[in-house]
């Protein structure tokens, strides 16, 4: 089974307190990767912290659009990333077909950069790319279309749903331009908070089944229990999913 990741912003405040703890706590869960979102700021750090716990990374967020590519792709690979992912965009690039090819545009140019580093680049969704529309379909669809090939996504399904989309049928429509799921919990609204993946109203099982072979990444933006044990409550529904049959590995 591919291992389950879990994106380190859920963690940010634990992490600011004693990362290597955190990090390890989350090996013990049973997490065998993690996608780190600030790596940049200290690669040789968080690799030795990663190495000293057995955690793999399995995709790095970076700030990819601005002055500061070069440092993030250099530091993605510092830490053993294979993928980059953009996390998120201007609400109005995804106004209108202009601001959609300007936003291709940008992410084709980060990916040709990304390859000189032997990086894959991808995007990540919020829900204003469901939620606002171009000719009449969602405008991360309409994005997808003006990608270039290797540019990947990576879908969050929480804010798939919350910007009005069935997470499964997006999947099924975007195939395997997807590489990476978000996989988080909660009341799909864009103020509630988050919980354990499983225990919320994101239809999690549908989702997965739609995108079998997309690394499934636990991230919870914020939460109203305790952070650590979500996360543990998370895995253990997840691999339940799998021990069952219910998903594949």
């Amino acid at each position: 089974m591919n291992s389950l990741a879990v994106q380190l912003y859920s963690v940010r405040e634990q992490a600011a307190v004693d990362r290597r703890a955190v990090l390890r706590r989350i090996a013990e869960i049973g997490y065998g990767a993690v996608e780190p979102y600030d790596a940049h700021l200290d690669p040789g750090g968080l690799a030795a912290d990663l190495e000293e716990t057995g955690l793999r990374v399995c995709s790095v967020h970076a700030p990819l659009l601005g002055e500061e590519r070069g440092a993030a792709l250099a530091a993605a690979a510092r830490v053993g990333a294979d993928a980059v992912i953009v996390p998120s965009a201007p609400t109005e690039w995804f106004a209108d077909r202009a601001g959609l090819e300007h936003a291709a545009r940008a992410l084709n140019d980060a990916a040709r950069e990304a390859a000189d580093h032997g990086l894959r680049l991808g995007y990540h969704n919020h829900w204003w790319e469901l939620e606002q529309r171009v000719d009449g379909r969602p405008a991360l669809e309409v994005l997808e279309e003006l990608l270039d090939p290797e540019v990947l996504l990576e879908v969050d399904v929480y804010w798939a749903a919350t910007g009005g989309a069935d997470p499964s049928a997006l999947l099924a429509r975007l195939g395997r331009r997807v590489r990476y799921l978000h996989v988080k919990d909660g009341p799909a609204t864009k103020e509630g908070p988050m919980t354990a993946v499983g225990s919320g109203e994101v239809p999690i099982l549908d989702a997965l089944t739609a995108a079998p072979d997309a690394v499934r990444i636990v991230e919870l933006d914020h939460c109203a229990t305790d952070m650590v044990e979500a996360l543990a409550d998370s895995h253990a529904y997840l691999t339940g999913l799998v021990e069952t049959g219910r998903v594949s590995p």
